[in-house]
């Protein structure tokens, strides 16, 4: 299934490289750390659904963390505190079935983080708040989905590889 997984894999992720490259909308890194979560929750339907609710949530809390730190300000020791609080706080979440995967969700809030502390235009209440596609609470879920989207797609085309075009394989005695 190694040799399946990987073509497809490859060709999906050329494919969606050239797809965000394309048309600069979304972050291919935030797609790629789905479809890793995707392939590390079982790389299945169910795996499907718990990357997509997980990383949204966790994107969520992180977008609500960012904004409190962007409007109540107060330096490195109020931000740390309410990261702290927040973390906390998804991680009690894993008692609700939907956000029990918790580094799932933690995918998710660590790709809101890396976006919107790499650009400081972004971590300002105007923007945090605005319906643009600057926003951290619309564009790294999109590009969570979409990494999501392809993911499954790839185990969809790595398992039909494995199973008609390059046959099952005899285990070695």
């Amino acid at each position: 299934m190694i040799v399946a997984l990987a073509i497809s894999v490859s060709l999906f992720g050329g494919l969606a490289t050239w797809l965000f490259m394309t048309t600069g909308a979304f972050f291919i890194w935030a797609a790629f750390v789905a479809w890793a979560c995707f392939f590390q929750s079982g790389g299945d339907a169910n795996a499907f659904k718990t990357t997509i609710i997980s990383n949204a949530f966790g994107v969520f809390v992180a977008w609500a963390t960012a904004l409190a730190i962007a409007t109540i300000g107060g330096g490195p020791i109020v931000g740390a505190s309410v990261v702290a609080v927040s973390i906390a706080l998804y991680i009690l979440a894993a008692h609700l079935k939907p956000f029990a995967s918790i580094p799932a969700v933690t995918y998710g809030y660590a790709c809101t983080f890396a976006y919107v502390t790499q650009n400081a235009d972004a971590f300002v209440p105007k923007v945090l708040l605005s319906l643009s596609m600057r926003n951290a609470l619309w564009v790294i879920p999109w590009s969570m989905i979409i990494g999501a989207c392809f993911a499954y797609a790839s185990a969809t085309f790595a398992s039909w590889l494995q199973n008609k075009a390059l046959g099952p394989r005899m285990e070695p005695v």
